[in-house]
């Protein structure tokens, strides 16, 4: 990419979006189309089909998508399904129809079986059932990479897709109910020190019983991951990515993961909370272990650099200066 490429950035608001400006503006790209919810409702075909015919962007990061942990997830699941099948259709279609010559479709490791080797290698998708309590949304993204797959061999594009763990940092979404473990957690953790400074009796109460284990990706990491692939010449990207059968996409995460329990308290010690931690072992665990193998984006020639802590400590530093949106 040249830095004055005409770069879409569908979902430019979200935790990932968010992430990826940052990156790409530091990276000197200064031709960025962000439009609005707003202004571009992703999920309508006719209104992404004048955007490209208007726009004409020559490359595009799909990080548009409806997202959420354990709790949303089982409470709508057709909104997951349906809204992101509908984002990448449109999108996806539309790149290959007005010639972009390179789409980054971001993913999920909840792609791979609930009971898929660990680590993850991206050749475990579609091996396996899914775990049941993210399903529709797994499904919706294995399509995304499939379309990507499918318009490569048939079309000859250059869609590529990269499959993040766990994601985490500024701009998440706190929301008690509806968001992920790590910034819920931030939020609980963070809740109960208040109230314990007010003199009232607080403990935390985590989800689950602490065994399952996470691995965590600071998102600016994953931006910049993104970002490489990206900048990756054709002839590298051919040799890895579009080469079918191989997979068309690559894991992006630490390789390293934690129980929840030991992610509860390195929150608790992040923020400061004196209270006790309570594990609702009547609540579900989810998938016990989601570790993936990012070898593939090692030798390529990138891997992540923010510690799990650091990344902690920096993402609570912007949910206390934040705090009041999230109500």
């Amino acid at each position: 990419m040249d830095l004055t490429s005409k770069i879409f950035v569908a979902g430019s608001n979200g935790l990932v979006g968010s992430a990826l400006v940052r990156k790409l503006t530091s990276h000197g790209y200064t031709n960025l189309l962000l439009p609005e919810i707003d202004e571009l409702d992703l999920t309508n075909q006719q209104a992404v089909a004048d955007f490209f015919a208007a726009e004409k962007p020559e490359y595009v990061i799909l990080a548009a998508a409806k997202v959420g942990g354990i709790h949303a997830n089982n409470t709508f699941p057709a909104d997951f399904i349906y809204l992101n099948l509908m984002i990448q259709n449109n999108v996806i279609h539309q790149a290959y129809l007005h010639g972009v010559k390179r789409l980054l479709f971001l993913g999920s490791s909840c792609i791979y079986p609930k009971s898929a080797p660990q680590p993850m290698k991206e050749e475990h998708l579609l091996t396996g059932l899914l775990e049941p309590t993210n399903e529709p949304y797994a499904l919706a993204k294995i399509a995304g990479i499939k379309m990507c797959e499918s318009y490569n061999r048939q079309y000859g594009t250059k869609f590529i897709a990269v499959m993040p763990t766990n994601l985490y940092g500024p701009g998440d979404n706190f929301h008690p109910e509806n968001s992920h473990v790590l910034p819920a957690m931030i939020r609980r953790f963070h809740e109960a020190k208040m109230g314990i400074e007010r003199s009232e009796t607080s403990a935390v109460t985590v989800w689950g019983s602490g065994a399952p284990m996470r691995e965590l990706l600071y998102v600016d990491d994953m931006a910049e991951g993104s970002i490489f692939l990206m900048e990756q010449s054709d002839e590298a990207i051919a040799a890895e990515l579009l080469n079918f059968p191989r997979p068309c996409f690559v894991n992006l995460g630490t390789g390293v993961d934690v129980t929840i329990r030991e992610l509860a308290e390195t929150v608790k010690r992040v923020v400061g909370f004196q209270g006790e931690i309570v594990f609702d072992s009547t609540k579900p665990d989810g998938t016990m272990r989601k570790l993936e193998d990012v070898s593939r984006m090692a030798a390529l020639g990138w891997k992540a650099t923010v510690p799990l802590e650091e990344g902690i400590r920096r993402t609570y530093e912007w949910y206390r200066h934040n705090e009041r949106r999230e109500e």
